[in-house]
């Protein structure tokens, strides 16, 4: 198998121009400026630290721009992780999430070298809405606590008993906290139509504007509100420690299941990101690479402490938008928010965690398809059910557990529609019928011709019995008209094969027309061809049936004209 590496940056660059540059700086100052409130918020919503976001966004930010299979997608933390890392911090601790994060990062990479990005489209759209609307629930909920300034110590990553927790301190609530995140999430709501009559809010991004806003009316109030500086002592103005993450061979067992929800969400993630993207620039990505890319992003993003990272929709429609066309507008994305930390990191201690909530919140409801619950009653009722399961699976349970489902349920519907659509029928044979010799004395044919339609596979075989059915009569030879198969599997060949040998016990032989392709060539390679020998395969029907009539003579006993 031949393992391709090649960046969309190496294309870019031999027609790279001053031109282009001066649009990707803007672009990539405007996204670094965009993604630095949401790399805290979103840290922080998952339970680390707003620096181990921050870093996440410049190292995998870097990354993926440098090595991606996108001219324009734009790496870093996500909301979408938010309830699977806040899960495995609680359940196994920090350490442990950092070695989580790369041994997903060893997926990605792997599935991107053996050419398993195109696999990822198969997921159906019903398991991407589902999860998705269910993940912007879990995020929304999980922001209530700073929200409204709950005094809760920590808050439980499973659903009943989050929401019990929540119940029982909901007399807790803080009013300056709880008047402050609705000021900046109505504001951050309708930040869009501000912007339109506020030519300076045109050029600021909604999140960056509320940031700055909250904080400065937090400090000119004197509101007693907790800020990243009261609860995380501030973002280090320096560069993070490098080393591997803390993680003993005794625990390594436990973060297989997180790390496969990390790699696969990411994947997901990713590669849907880097579709939208090619739809806006016209341009096609590489799915493999991107894989490639999103794999070494977060095997190297826990080295510098780090979390998981991947493809951030809304970050990368921001860099188009703003006139990013290549991966130099990434690289300046994260050169910027570096600058930032290195320069401005002692103003963060001054931001409300609760204008972070706010931003939170309206990502969950921004991300989230809820049009299509409206439209649940135009589809099927299987689609219905798909979507709904692993939308409250995703939500009162788990993520994996919920695509898993999904998969599952999308996997049996499929088969069983595909088994409906598989038909076997009966061949009206006129013309045989007026060959005297074809018939048996009460004037039934001794000849049987089936055509097949579909595919014969694994959920479909069954449908071959009714050939055996004592009321389809005994005709002394079957014809099997596969000209309108278009797929056998295994399954459905062995099928064919105890047909054959039942027929045979009978004194019937089997004949076998019309084979496309792929048919033709498993039987072939199979062995099935020469069982049934390959004089009693021909082109069509007709063929079928004048073999029919040269076997006659010998499985009655006598020649045509005796019968």
């Amino acid at each position: 198998m031949k393992i391709a590496f090649r960046p969309k940056l190496l294309d870019c660059l031999p027609s790279y121009t001053r031109a282009q540059f001066g649009k990707d700086l803007g672009a990539g100052i405007t996204v670094g400026v965009l993604a630095l409130p949401l790399a805290m918020a979103f840290a922080i919503a998952s339970g680390v630290s707003p620096t181990t976001g921050i870093w996440t966004a410049i190292v995998a930010g870097l990354i993926v721009a440098a090595l991606g299979g996108s001219r324009v997608q734009i790496g870093g933390p996500t909301g979408a992780f938010i309830p699977i890392v806040y899960g495995i911090v609680a359940a196994h601790g920090f350490a442990n999430l950092l070695g989580a994060t790369m041994l997903a990062g060893v997926m990605l990479l792997a599935m991107g070298l053996t050419r398993m990005g195109q696999l990822i489209r198969f997921i159906p759209v019903t398991v991407v809405i589902g999860f998705t609307n269910g993940i912007a629930v879990v995020i929304f909920l999980a922001q209530i606590k700073d929200f409204f300034g709950l005094t809760i110590a920590s808050l439980p990553a499973e659903f009943f008993a989050r929401i019990k927790v929540l119940a029982a301190h909901a007399h807790t609530v803080d009013l300056p906290t709880l008047a402050l995140s609705l000021a900046c999430f109505v504001f951050l709501l309708s930040y869009n139509r501000l912007a339109q009559r506020l030519a300076l809010l045109r050029r600021a991004p909604g999140p960056l504007a509320v940031l700055v806003v909250g904080t400065v009316a937090a400090w000119a109030l004197d509101l007693p509100v907790e800020t990243i500086g009261s609860r995380f002592n501030g973002i280090p103005q320096e560069l993070p420690a490098f080393g591997f993450p803390a993680v003993s061979i005794h625990d390594f067992g436990k973060l297989i299941s997180p790390a496969i929800t990390i790699a696969l969400l990411g994947a997901i993630e990713s590669l849907l990101s880097a579709r939208v993207a090619d739809s806006q620039i016209d341009d096609r990505h590489d799915p493999n690479q991107e894989l490639v890319a999103q794999g070494l992003a977060n095997i190297a993003a826990p080295l510098c402490g780090g979390f998981a990272a991947t493809g951030a929709i809304a970050r990368t429609s921001t860099n188009v938008k703003s006139g990013g066309r290549t991966p130099i507008a990434g690289i300046i994305h994260a050169m910027t928010l570096l600058a930032v930390v290195l320069v401005a990191a002692p103003l963060a201690a001054y931001v409300p965690l609760a204008t972070l909530s706010a931003i939170v919140m309206v990502v969950a409801i921004n991300m989230g398809e809820w049009h299509e619950f409206k439209e649940l009653r135009r589809y099927s009722w299987n689609y219905r059910l798909i979507l709904v399961s692993v939308f409250l699976v995703t939500v009162l349970f788990d993520l994996t557990i919920a695509v898993e489902l999904g998969m599952v349920l999308a996997s049996l519907f499929f088969i069983y529609r595909m088994s409906e659509l598989t038909r076997i029928e009966r061949l009206a044979l006129d013309e045989a019928a007026q060959e005297p010799q074809l018939l048996y004395p009460d004037g039934t044919l001794r000849v049987a011709a089936w055509q097949l339609y579909g595919s014969l596979f694994f959920g479909a075989v069954n449908k071959l019995e009714e050939l055996l059915d004592p009321r389809a009569g005994h005709p002394e030879v079957v014809i099997l008209d596969m000209q309108r198969l278009v797929q056998l599997d295994t399954t459905g060949l062995e099928g064919l094969e105890n047909l054959r040998d039942k027929l045979a016990k009978r004194g019937c032989k089997l004949l076998l027309c019309g084979l496309n392709a792929q048919p033709g060539s498993l039987m072939t390679r199979a062995g099935f061809i020469d069982a049934v020998g390959h004089d009693n395969v021909r082109p069509d029907l007709e063929h079928a049936l004048r073999r029919a009539h040269q076997l006659l003579p010998d499985l009655m006993g006598g020649q045509p004209e005796d019968y």
